[in-house]
């Protein structure tokens, strides 16, 4: 049996090295569809060129919270704020803000849902570390998602950590980020294998990929375009340590 596979990526966060990365090891391959579930632009450097390319190479993308607040930035906001929304062109912004929420496919039997952060909202966060009430919820149906069957398998973005999980015959799984990933400093992605449309069951995986790519050739590049923030985004990339945890985990406080 020759199984289908569809590649998965997700917060790109304006690192177009990450993400060349990551699309050529997907072709290299021989994967040819690849979902985006959010979080292109924003953070990194270079948001309007990831948009560019994700277009090109995602045949769905899924909108994530930066990509819905980026277009309500203004002009009194951060200066960080305000620099990722003007180094996107108003015609990314428009797109990046009508995304859909969720995707639902079916794939060997298993009805798979995907979205950015949670079934309630690209904004409500659900991290590696939650409650079985949490983990319950990302199986519902919502004005978000809509109606009809409720999803075997959900996958989702936003924490930029890479994790499965199955409990009761469900099972919940985070691909991490391109990026900005925030477990080990490495991009992750995640390839679907099984038999696409099918709803009889079939064999199916999850695949984690690790991607390594020049970090200090996407450092640079914001360093260059002067980028405000760079030197947490720099400090991110090298570390995976997270912003707003750098000033205590850099001095072992």
């Amino acid at each position: 049996m020759t199984l289908d596979r569809i590649a998965l990526i997700s917060d790109v966060h304006g690192n177009l090295t990450a993400l060349e990365a990551v699309l050529a090891d997907i072709a290299h391959r021989g994967i040819d569809r690849i979902i985006n579930l959010g979080d292109t632009a924003g953070k990194g450097p270079r948001g309007e060129a990831t948009v560019e390319r994700c277009r090109q190479a995602c045949e769905t993308s899924i909108r994530g919270n930066w990509d819905d607040f980026l277009r309500t930035i203004g002009d009194d906001d951060p200066e960080e704020m305000v620099w990722w929304r003007d180094e996107l062109s108003t015609e990314s912004l428009a797109w990046l803000g009508a995304l859909p929420l969720s995707l639902d496919l079916v794939m060997s039997g298993r009805r798979i849902r995907l979205f950015h952060a949670s079934a309630e909202s690209p904004h409500v966060r659900v991290h590696f570390q939650h409650t079985p009430e949490q983990f319950a919820a990302m199986f519902r149906n919502t004005e978000m998602t809509g109606d009809g069957p409720e999803p075997d398998v959900v996958g989702y973005a936003d924490i930029h950590d890479a994790y499965v999980e199955s409990f009761e015959g469900r099972t919940l799984f985070n691909i991490g980020s391109v990026g900005n990933p925030l477990d080990e400093p490495t991009p992750s992605y995640v390839v679907l294998e099984g038999v696409t449309d099918a709803a009889a069951p079939a064999p199916f995986g999850i695949q984690f990929v690790r991607v390594p790519y020049d970090i200090e050739a996407e450092i640079a590049v914001a360093e260059r375009l002067r980028m405000p923030r760079r030197d947490v985004w720099a400090t991110e990339l090298r570390t995976a340590v997270y912003r707003g945890r750098q000033a205590s985990s850099l001095t072992g406080g």
